[in-house]
């Protein structure tokens, strides 16, 4: 499937609308509160009743007794969900692998053991303090580093648990040049600003559920398995998402609870999970062990790549694969990737903002600057020589587009690379080191099946429909934007609806795959709306025109609306892909680039700049991709310097479940950001030529960090985040 196609024939490349930085569509009812979020939807289920989660206080074992006597007597009480009463949960085909209500077995710390429903929170609050919980606790296993020996291969989500190019030991035991060191990242959680909320409402064996979920269709279908209910008889919506990053991408407790609440009361049941449950309820990212071996000829050029990857998750869990990225980022004849997997005894492991990429890249770009300081290369200078024509686990198999080497040089340039002192430790502005790092940036740029519908009523207004959510990442507009295009009138005149069951399926949010999966639906189905109106205004030639609210043909233009003077037009599609994923390599590629300081005296590390170039397709709204690219460099600061789940591995839990213990960036940790977009349409993507970038913005971050740190002090710190107990009594001294 090709979309090169000249802009007589595909009316996206006119780019009137798209391609122009525009302020979100949505942006008025946010800054002024209307828009509605999961736990607002007061009107919509009246008399609701609040709902508050208990989570285990053991890691492992089993309930043996729940004593709800007083609890159930205390003010405003309506019921008490645990799993005696719960009835039968959950199914082996359903996605979600959480499990969402513990009993008898409790399989994690703060899995959900009741649910209490009181007519207030603050109400069922107090009633929970008042549940009596005895508790049979088991050994069990909770370090990585412990269960690493033995742990078996895992698939990932994307290719084989192990791949093998030529004769990767053979290649790097004869290199003249080689490197061999193990990297290990932490567990980490996603901290969005919303928490996980829903209010469930029944009507007879009807369900409705006002949620914060990102993917709609996998949500109706897990709650139908979870509940035994069918699907058809399920409605999910997701107007507005207050932070995912991965998190809401399934069901999980909340979602549950509420409807087995609303069910056991009989009343619209509204949960909001406490934040203190959140690190440890839901999903999170798994830790990792890597291992990376390089082997380099003495001018530099790769003859064995080797990375290996240890993280742990549930029975049934995917894995972490860390590996993933070295599958497309440099060439080398002779590779091995090896992704294994731990059992342990902690919450379920799952997707954080680009799963794989962000920490396999924070190993291997790392090993990359330090391999660049074996063969005697600058930095830049020995990624571009390594770069990859093709697929390098697909010998053969073509990139899509591929701009890392435009992406280096433009940064480096913009940058001011050439006044980096390669010799750790040389520059200092008083009792400052400063260090500037480099490292590539690579993300899948996945597509996926995806419906739309869109209806013209006869004022020319456009209504666009499909299930696809809006994370606050700008989907409304770009949805706006694309229909916009292919209707020939202005953003004013097009209406979004998102995030609703009852649209056409779309893929949901996730892996940087909604926006370009979704505007080609929407492509999709004005290309009908297209053929529709211009047929109902007497036009039966491809060569009409759609402009400027009329649409036009020689001298003939007739206002859009007049189409539906007799009553609106409804046209839907859906755009699929076919082998394309098999018959190219495709990816969106990016260099970052950094400045720190290090304190010599404290080891306090401040970001000074940061800059990013990216090339990740058409870009359809500037000023959007900008922020995405922006809030991924600084969840990287936060992955390279501060973002740690800390585990205790004697009673298995997250010790730092709060926004007080879990660190993240906040203003003052964040300098000036440059972004730039390289000019690129890459006709094999979609028909819009573009590419999704959400995700991009953070895999090559926090290694760029990493090597700036090293660049300023000549310590090397392989183990993430880079905090000053790492490297404080081996700083250089201060002269």
């Amino acid at each position: 499937m090709k979309f090169d196609t000249p802009a007589t024939t595909n009316p996206i490349d006119r780019l009137k609308v798209v391609g122009k930085a525009t302020s979100r569509i949505d942006g008025p009812l946010k800054i002024t509160g209307a828009a509605t979020y999961a736990y607002e939807h007061h009107e919509a289920a009246p008399n609701q009743a609040y709902g508050h989660i208990i989570g285990s206080a053991i890691a492992k074992g089993r309930i043996e007794r729940i004593d709800l006597k007083d609890a159930l007597r205390a003010p405003g009480v309506l019921g008490i969900v645990t799993h005696e009463n719960s009835g039968p949960i959950g199914s082996k085909k359903t996605t979600v692998r959480t499990r969402v209500l513990a009993g008898p077995e409790v399989t994690h710390y703060h899995q959900a053991v009741a649910l209490v429903v009181a007519e207030s929170f603050e109400e069922a609050r107090a009633a929970a303090a008042l549940v009596r919980i005895s508790y049979a606790r088991a050994d069990g296993r909770f370090d990585l580093a412990e269960a690493k020996d033995g742990a078996p291969l895992a698939t990932p989500y994307r290719g084989p648990p192990e791949t093998r190019i030529g004769d990767f030991e053979g290649a790097f035991a004869a290199a003249p040049v080689q490197l061999d060191e193990s990297y290990s990242t932490p567990d980490q959680t996603h901290a969005m600003m919303e928490p996980h909320a829903t209010i469930a409402v029944w009507d007879g064996d009807r369900l409705t559920c006002w949620t914060s979920l990102q993917l709609i269709a996998n949500g109706v279908e897990d709650m139908a398995l979870t509940l035994g209910i069918s699907k058809e008889n399920i409605r999910m919506v997701s107007s507005f998402i207050g932070g995912g990053f991965g998190g809401k991408a399934f069901i999980l407790s909340d979602n549950v609870l509420a409807a087995l609440g609303a069910r056991l009361v009989g009343r619209p049941v509204k949960v909001a999970m406490q934040r203190a449950l959140m690190f440890n309820n839901t999903t999170h990212r798994s830790a990792t062990i890597q291992r990376i071996r390089i082997g380099a000829g003495s001018d530099g050029r790769i003859t064995a790549l080797g990375h290996e990857g240890w993280c742990y998750n549930v029975p049934d869990g995917l894995p972490e694969s860390a590996p993933q990225p070295t599958k497309s980022m440099y060439a080398g004849a002779n590779r091995l990737t090896r992704s294994r997997m731990a059992l342990l005894d902690l919450p379920e492991s799952g997707q954080l903002r680009a799963p794989c990429e962000t920490p396999g890249m924070m190993a291997l770009e790392c090993a990359m600057d330090e391999m660049a300081e074996k063969v005697g290369l600058d930095p830049v200078e020995f990624r571009i020589l390594n770069d990859a024509k093709s697929s390098p686990e697909h010998p053969g198999r073509p990139f899509s587009r591929r701009q890392l080497v435009e992406c280096l040089r433009t940064g480096a340039e913009r940058f001011g690379w050439d006044r980096r002192d390669p010799r750790p430790g040389a520059r200092r502005e008083g009792r400052w080191l400063v260090g500037m790092g480099v490292a590539g940036a690579i993300r899948g740029s996945i597509v996926f099946p995806a419906g739309a519908r869109v209806r013209l009523d006869r004022h020319g207004i456009v209504t666009v429909e499909t299930d696809m959510t809006d994370l606050g990442t700008g989907t409304y507009t770009i949805v706006a934007q694309t229909a916009a295009e292919m209707m020939g009138t202005s953003l004013n005149k097009v209406v979004v609806r998102l995030g609703d069951s009852r649209f056409p399926v779309g893929p949901g949010a996730a892996g940087q795959a909604g926006a370009a999966s979704t505007t080609a639906a929407v492509y999709a189905a004005c290309v009908k709306l297209r053929e529709t109106v211009a047929q109902r205004l007497g036009f039966n030639n491809d060569e009409v025109d759609f402009a400027g609210g009329r649409v036009r043909l020689g001298n003939k233009s007739i206002a859009l609306g007049k189409a539906a003077a007799d009553g609106d037009i409804v046209a839907e599609d859906r755009m699929e892909y076919g082998d394309l994923a098999k018959r190219y390599d495709m990816q969106t590629f990016g260099a970052n680039f950094t400045e720190i300081g290090v304190d010599c005296l404290t080891g306090e590390i401040r970001v000074r700049r940061m800059l990013m170039v990216c090339a990740a397709g058409r870009i359809i709204n500037p000023k959007a991709a900008r922020s995405q690219i922006i809030g991924g460099m600084t969840m990287g600061v936060g992955a390279a310097l501060m973002e740690h789940m800390v585990t205790d591995t004697r009673f298995g839990y997250f010790v730092n479940h709060d926004l007080a213990g879990y660190e993240v960036p906040v203003h003052a940790d964040i300098p000036h950001q440059e972004v730039i977009f390289l000019e690129e349409v890459d006709p094999m993507a979609t028909p819009l030529k573009m590419k999704g970038v959400g995700e991009l913005g953070i895999t090559g971050t926090a290694p760029s960090i990493a090597n700036a740190v090293y660049n300023a002090i000549g310590v090397r710190v392989r183990d993430y985040p880079i905090t000053l107990d790492k490297y404080l009594d081996r700083l250089p001294a201060l002269t």
